[in-house]
């Protein structure tokens, strides 16, 4: 399976995704595919909707200490949904599909969640700090929205206008 990472302003990162309802050969192989191309990204999670698949299904391999990310640390999350939130953290975050641009976003502190994994099996996770930005983030993705559209008017001005300005002089 061949995936490529759709970047801003790709309209098709502005689809809503759907419930994943068959956790079949197909689904494994996505979510397979989806780690592989995180990895070579140098991402921390992925959102299947970034690689034109409209399915509710992230990944997240958040990297240890040294900046590891282990096998073992991979989460497929599908079908999430956050059934409670509590305090306020901002994080710089960055965006696989907005290369080269990272800002502060403020997101919940603590996050916790009901999903499905690649056997459609039924689970829950509790999760803080970069784990809880990370779900948060990923999961906008999945309701077709980009970090930067949490940005105050002004600095999402700005960051059209410096995003335009880095693809001219990529293409340069």
């Amino acid at each position: 399976m061949n995936l490529t990472i759709l970047t801003y302003p790709d309209k098709r990162l502005k689809q809503i995704s759907k419930d994943v309802t068959k956790f079949d050969e197909e689904i494994h192989k996505l979510l397979d595919a989806m780690n592989e191309m995180m990895l070579l990204s140098n991402g921390i999670g992925l959102a299947a909707i970034q690689v034109n698949y409209p399915l509710n299904i992230l990944i997240l391999n958040i990297p240890d200490s040294e900046g590891e990310q282990h096998p073992d640390n991979l989460m497929e999350i599908i079908n999430p949904v956050i059934i409670n939130k509590e305090g306020l953290t901002t994080y710089q975050e960055g965006c696989l599909s907005v290369p080269g641009f990272y800002e502060d976003i403020e997101r919940y502190e603590t996050v916790t969640i009901n999903y499905q994994d690649r056997h459609g099996n039924t689970k829950s996770l509790d999760a803080d700090g970069l784990l809880s930005i990370a779900i948060q983030h990923e999961m906008d993705h999945l309701a077709g929205k980009l970090f930067i559209e949490k940005l105050s008017y002004a600095r999402r001005k700005k960051f059209e206008k410096e995003y335009k300005r880095a693809i001219k002089e990529k293409k340069a």
